[in-house]
C-alpha cells in the first residue's frame, strides 16, 4: 500500500496547482488511509462528508438516488481526488452516496484537519485554494460535456480520455454515467463500429 507522501500528493495536484513539495508536506501529515471493499459505501446518501479524498488504489462513483435507481454521476479512479464537495464545505447531509466499485485505498483528510490547516498559515489556504480549485475544474468540464456533446460524443470522449473505465468498470454504471441506457449505448457501439 502506499503512503501518502509529500511527493506522491503534489504529483496529483500539479495539474491544478503547481506549489512547492513542502506545501505538501504539512497537507501529508494529517492524511490517514482508509480501505473499502467492492461495493462497501464510502460516504451513504443522506450523510454528511467529513473528507477529502485522494484515490490511491481502486475506483469510486458518485450516485444520486432517484425514485427508480442511483444514477451515477461521477466516476473516479487512481491519482484523483474526490468528495462529496458540497456536503463537505456546509457540512450538511447531501444525496450523493459514494461507493467503492473495486477494492480501494483512499487517503483522506478530515475536515477539522482541513479547517485546522486553513487557520494556521497562508500555507493552509494555499492547500485549500488547491482543493477547490482542483474540484471546480474537473465538475465545469464534466457539466459543459454534459449540456454540449451527443451520447456519441460524450462516449467517444470517455474512450478517448479515460479508457480504464471500460476495462474497470461494469456497463450498468458506465450507462448512467453518460445518461443512456443500454440499448442506447449497443446502438452507439454498433453505429461507430
Amino acid at each position: 500500500m502506499q503512503q501518502p507522501t509529500a511527493e506522491a500528493i503534489k504529483e496529483i495536484f500539479d495539474p491544478f496547482y503547481q506549489a512547492d513539495a513542502s506545501l505538501w508536506t504539512i497537507f501529508a501529515e494529517h492524511v490517514k488511509i482508509r480501505t473499502f471493499k467492492k461495493n462497501e459505501i464510502v460516504k451513504a446518501h443522506a450523510h454528511t462528508e467529513k473528507f477529502i479524498n485522494i484515490l490511491s488504489v481502486g475506483s469510486v462513483g458518485h450516485f444520486v438516488q432517484t425514485a427508480e435507481k442511483d444514477v451515477c454521476i461521477n466516476l473516479y479512479y487512481e491519482k484523483q481526488f474526490f468528495s462529496d464537495y458540497l456536503s463537505f464545505l456546509t457540512q450538511a447531509p447531501s444525496i450523493i452516496k459514494t461507493q467503492a466499485l473495486e477494492d480501494c485505498t483512499i487517503w483522506s483528510i478530515h475536515h477539522q484537519d482541513l479547517q485546522a490547516l486553513y487557520a494556521r498559515s497562508t500555507t493552509g489556504l494555499s492547500i485549500g485554494k488547491a482543493i477547490s480549485e482542483a474540484m471546480f475544474i474537473r465538475k465545469q468540464h464534466e457539466q459543459i460535456n454534459l449540456l454540449t456533446l451527443s451520447p456519441t460524443q460524450r462516449y467517444l470522449k470517455l474512450i478517448k480520455d479515460r479508457p480504464e473505465v471500460f476495462q474497470r468498470t461494469s456497463l450498468k454504471i458506465i450507462c448512467s454515467y453518460l445518461g443512456v441506457t443500454a440499448e442506447s449505448l449497443s446502438r452507439i457501439r454498433k453505429k461507430i463500429g
